[in-house]
């Protein structure tokens, strides 16, 4: 079942209707190479264009009795095309047309996901300023660290989808090469200029060297490239996970009207979306390391890669189409709460200033090793004791000795942290950085 999430072209590129219409395609314009020769007479090649068609249910009639994908469906269209049929698949063999077939309906996929890449773009943007100067709590290793906002969240997304919207595109390019040399990739059986005419007639460029096969280093580099793409969605689904953990609930997943979030909780608001999101990374990783085992077949050829890729590719393509559709959905309504920052920001007492007093100490002449020990005797004793970090500061004469009140209350500006962060989105969205994410 096709995920109610994706587009409906998606699936559709991988029915076997789409993918014997490829095939047809190939076939045709490889009778209108042969015809420019003069191999096919004019008239036969005006038959197989009029004529040529397939019956998926006799394709798959036939195949019970050939056991040859290929030969079924030539059997097929032959049967419709009649005797000029025999100049149908002229010095070919079954993976000058699957190969080809198959980098064209890669592409097309790769279309798809390319325009939802640029759609979750469009949402981390608009997120990333409309969240820029929103006050949140950085964390490393889980624990407060020091402030940070949450739009560089959003920033921090887009500069990798950035990224991943490169490899996607480059790795349409790297899938974007045909092949029709005969067996074993030697030309063989047919002329050069067979292979040029189709592959350009499809928007193809010829391989340069193949054996029977265009190899399948090409199609692991697709395949790794929505690995890349789905580790960037849980990336984010991960920390929308986080920030709506009761303890945290800094965000929360969109809840619709009519929703439930348990069978026997109805308290429960959980966040399923992101959830389900890092589960099917999980898949198209797994499916990526498929495809780099295909990379290695016998001499110059062998199927062991063909019954893998009729999973993988469809599938993968698939669930990247999906996954990245439902997350632009989920940031698209997230849920902020800007205010339970500002509390979560206060649950540490003011230590995430403990680096800067440490500095403002050296500044003032305390040896590094002193400062660090008294500034962390002191934050311990905070954290321990659950009193302000700035009070406890104040009390202690080994520290006045060298901050005044006022230094130690000037310390805790939050615009210090803060204060580079047009200087980042400048780096990542170029001018216009005051603006909304238009």
């Amino acid at each position: 079942m096709i995920p109610r999430y994706s587009r409906p072209e998606m699936a559709k590129i991988w029915e076997p209707e789409n993918k014997f219409r490829k095939w047809l395609d190939v076939e045709i314009a490889a009778c209108e190479a042969w015809a420019q020769l003069g191999e096919i007479p004019k008239k036969s090649l005006d038959t197989i264009r009029k004529r040529a068609k397939f019956n998926i249910n006799r394709i798959d009639e036939i195949e019970q009795t050939v056991k040859h994908d290929v030969i079924a469906f030539l059997t097929s269209v032959a049967e419709n095309v009649g005797p000029d049929s025999r100049y149908i698949h002229k010095g070919l063999t079954s993976s000058d047309i699957g190969d080809t077939a198959l980098a064209l309906l890669m592409k097309e996929a790769a279309d798809i996901i390319i325009s939802n890449i640029q759609e979750l773009m469009k949402v981390l943007k608009s997120n990333a300023f409309k969240y820029k100067d929103t006050l949140q709590m950085g964390r490393s290793h889980g624990i407060h660290a020091e402030p940070t906002t949450f739009g560089l969240t959003f920033a921090l997304w887009y500069e990798e989808m950035k990224r991943n919207l490169v490899r996607m595109k480059t790795a349409r390019e790297t899938i974007s090469y045909g092949q029709l040399s005969g067996p074993v990739g030697t030309f063989s059986s047919l002329p050069t200029s067979i292979e040029k005419y189709v592959c350009k007639k499809l928007g193809l460029k010829p391989d340069p060297v193949v054996t029977q096969v265009i190899q399948r280093d090409r199609h692991a580099e697709y395949m790794n490239t929505l690995a890349l793409i789905a580790g960037a969605i849980e990336k984010m689904s991960v920390e929308v996970r986080h920030l709506q953990r009761t303890e945290v609930l800094e965000a929360e997943e969109p809840f619709e009207k009519g929703q439930k979030g348990s069978s026997a909780m109805p308290h429960k608001r959980n966040p399923v979306g992101s959830e389900n999101l890092s589960g099917l990374s999980r898949v198209v990783r797994s499916n990526a390391m498929a495809a780099m085992e295909n990379i290695p077949l016998w001499h110059e050829r062998d199927i062991s890669h063909s019954s893998v890729e009729r999973i993988i590719i469809p599938d993968s393509t698939v669930l990247i189409n999906y996954m990245l559709v439902r997350m632009t959905g989920i940031l698209r309504g997230l849920q902020v709460y800007p205010e339970r920052m500002k509390e979560n920001i206060g649950r540490s007492y003011g230590l995430y200033c403990s680096q800067r007093v440490l500095l403002k100490l050296t500044e003032n002449r305390m040896s590094r090793e002193d400062a660090y020990s008294l500034v962390q005797k002191t934050a311990m004793e905070s954290w321990k004791e659950r009193k302000p970090f700035r009070d406890l500061l104040k009390k202690e004469p080994s520290i006045t000795k060298y901050l005044s009140a006022k230094d130690i209350d000037d310390l805790f500006d939050f615009k210090f942290y803060t204060k580079h962060v047009d200087y980042i989105y400048k780096r990542v969205f170029g001018n216009g950085t005051r603006s909304a994410g238009r």
